[in-house]
C-alpha cells in the first residue's frame, strides 16, 4: 500500500492493535510507517467528528515524518512510524500550543524539550495534538474554545481530564499512544473514565518536559497513555532520566496492599466505585498478595488545604500570563479560570502558601515511612463514575462548581503532592458500562512495582477485547 490506498477496513484493523504490535509490524517488512500513519489518520477521520478528541489536526506534517522514517528503513528506533497524539499544552515544533484557551493564539512552537527529544529519538509520529480544558485546570474537557470531547462509552459523558482528549482518543483506537500530563490526577482520571491505562510518574521520574516552573516542577508527571500495560512500561522506560529497562512482565514476589476507600475528608465513594474498589482488592488478594483496610497515613484537611492554595495560585498564574501578554488574551479566560485566581487573592495569603509548600516538604517522608509497611495502596481514582457533560463545565456557577469539581476528583492530588507515582488500571465498570478505574500507589521509585503487578492484573482480568460503542471495533462491524 502507498500514501492514500490504505482502506478502511484495515486501517480499522490495525487500530485495535496496541503501538507494540504496530512497531512490529513496521519492522517486520508488513507495512511502511506511511501507511501506519496514514491508517491514523484514516481512523481520526471517520471516528473523531463525534468524539472531539483532537484539537489540532497535523497530518501532512505527520505524512512528511513518516516519509522520512520509510527512507533510513534500518534506523534502529523501536517505535519508528507508530502515530500518537501530543496534549496541546506540550509544545512541539511545527504545531500551535493553545493549552485549550482562546487566549492563546495560532504561533507555532520552535523548541523540543527533552520528553519530546526522546519521543522523536523512538521513531513515534505525532499525528496533531488532544484537547484539554484551558490550562489543565479542571478535571473535565469541555473547553469553551471548543471542541467539547466526549467519552466513546457514552457520548452524554465526560472522558474525564485534563488529559481528556488522550484518554477518549486511546479508547476509540484511534491512536495506540496520547501524551497526558498530571498534576492533580489529569492522566488517572481521564484513565479512569475512558477505561485505558494511565500512570503518572513520580517526582523526578521524567526527563523534563517543559520550561522550569516552581510548583509545576513539583507536582506534575508526563506519560504516554495506553491500552496495554507493556505499552505504558515502554514508554516510562523511554521517558526515564536513566533510561531504564521496561518491566516485561509480573513478579513473584507477593505484595502488602494497603486498601483505603475514603477521600482525604472522610468521605465514602459513590456505591458502584465501593464495588469496584473492593472487586480489585479481592482480585490482589485471589493472586496471593496481602490486602488489608487502612486509613490515608497524612491529615487529609491539612492536605486539601494546601492542595486549594497550590491548584487556585496556578490559576491566579494563567490569568497573569494573560495579562502580561494583552487585555484581549486576560478577557478571553475562561469564568472557571477567572474566578479560581479570584478566590486565590482573596484566600490565599502567604501564610496559606507556606501551609502548602510545608505539605510538599511533610507528605515523601510521610509516605515512605507508610510503604516501609504496605508496597501498595489501592483506592478510587475518583469519587463517582464518569460524570454527564456539562456537570463540571467551566462556565457554571463557581461557587457550585469548585466544590463539586474538587470533591470528584478528591483521590488523586494527594500524589502529586507527595511526589509518589500513581496507576490508573482499567478493571471494572458500572452497570451502565462506564469504565470505573483503579488505583494503585507506591513509593518515590516504584514505577517498576507497579507496573510489574499491572502485568499481573492485565492478565488475570483482560481488558484488552473490551472497546467502547463509538471505536474501531464498532465501526468496522458496520462496514
Amino acid at each position: 500500500m502507498s500514501e492514500g490506498t490504505v482502506g478502511l477496513q484495515d486501517a480499522l484493523a490495525l487500530g485495535r492493535l496496541d503501538a507494540r504490535d504496530q512497531a512490529a509490524l513496521r519492522q517486520s517488512g508488513e507495512i511502511s510507517a506511511a501507511e501506519l500513519v496514514e491508517a491514523a489518520i484514516l481512523r481520526a477521520q471517520h471516528l473523531d467528528d463525534a468524539l472531539g478528541s483532537i484539537s489540532h489536526r497535523a497530518f501532512d506534517l505527520a505524512r512528511q515524518r513518516a516519509q522520512e522514517i520509510d527512507a533510513h528503513k534500518d534506523d534502529g528506533r523501536s517505535h519508528a512510524g507508530v502515530p500518537y497524539l501530543v496534549k496541546d499544552s506540550l509544545d512541539y515544533p511545527g504545531m500551535p500550543t493553545h493549552a485549550g484557551s482562546r487566549s492563546r493564539g495560532d504561533a507555532l512552537a520552535n523548541k523540543a524539550f527533552p520528553f519530546v527529544q526522546r519521543l522523536d529519538g523512538a521513531g513515534l509520529v505525532p499525528i496533531g495534538k488532544s484537547t484539554m480544558p484551558e490550562f489543565g485546570l479542571m478535571p473535565s474537557t469541555e473547553p469553551l474554545r471548543g471542541p467539547v470531547t466526549r467519552n466513546p462509552w457514552s457520548p452524554l459523558h465526560s472522558p474525564g481530564g485534563s488529559s481528556g482528549g488522550a484518554g477518549a482518543a486511546i479508547a476509540a483506537g484511534i491512536v495506540p499512544l496520547a501524551h497526558g500530563s498530571d498534576g492533580a490526577g489529569s492522566i488517572r482520571m481521564p484513565a479512569a473514565c475512558c477505561g485505558v491505562v494511565g500512570l503518572k510518574p513520580g517526582r523526578g521520574g521524567v526527563v523534563r518536559v517543559r520550561s522550569r516552573h516552581v510548583l509545576e516542577d513539583l507536582m506534575v508527571g508526563d506519560s504516554l497513555m495506553s491500552r496495554s500495560v507493556r505499552d505504558t512500561a515502554w514508554a516510562f522506560a523511554n521517558a526515564h532520566p536513566q533510561r531504564k529497562d521496561p518491566v516485561t512482565g509480573p513478579a513473584a514476589r507477593r505484595l502488602r496492599i494497603a486498601v483505603v476507600e475514603q477521600n482525604l475528608v472522610g468521605n465514602a465513594p459513590h456505591p458502584e466505585v465501593a464495588a469496584a474498589l473492593s472487586r480489585s482488592a479481592e482480585l490482589c488478594a485471589s493472586l496471593g498478595h496481602r490486602v488489608e483496610t487502612r486509613p490515608w497515613p497524612v491529615d487529609g484537611a491539612e492536605v486539601t488545604r494546601a492542595l486549594y492554595t497550590l491548584w487556585s495560585h496556578l490559576a491566579a498564574d494563567c490569568e497573569d500570563r494573560a495579562a502580561s501578554a494583552s487585555q484581549t488574551s486576560q478577557s478571553a479566560l475562561e469564568p472557571w479560570t477567572l474566578g479560581l485566581a479570584r478566590w486565590n487573592r482573596e484566600n490565599c495569603g502567604i501564610d496559606e502558601l507556606e501551609q502548602a509548600y510545608a505539605q510538599l516538604a511533610h507528605l515523601p517522608a510521610a509516605f515512605n515511612a507508610f510503604h516501609q509497611n504496605f508496597d501498595v495502596i489501592l483506592s478510587p481514582v475518583l469519587r463517582a463514575p464518569p460524570l454527564p457533560i456539562g456537570e463540571l463545565a467551566p462556565d457554571r456557577e463557581f461557587g457550585e462548581l469548585m466544590p463539586a469539581l474538587f470533591d470528584w476528583m478528591s483521590y488523586t492530588p494527594l500524589q502529586n503532592l507527595a511526589g509518589t507515582p500513581g496507576l490508573s488500571l482499567p478493571l471494572s465498570s458500572t452497570a451502565e458500562g462506564l469504565p470505573v478505574g483503579t488505583q494503585f500507589v507506591a513509593d518515590r521509585g516504584q514505577e517498576e512495582l507497579l507496573l510489574a503487578l499491572a502485568f499481573e492484573l492485565e492478565a488475570a482480568a483482560p481488558w484488552r477485547d473490551r472497546w467502547p460503542p463509538h471505536s474501531v471495533a464498532s465501526l468496522s462491524s458496520k462496514n
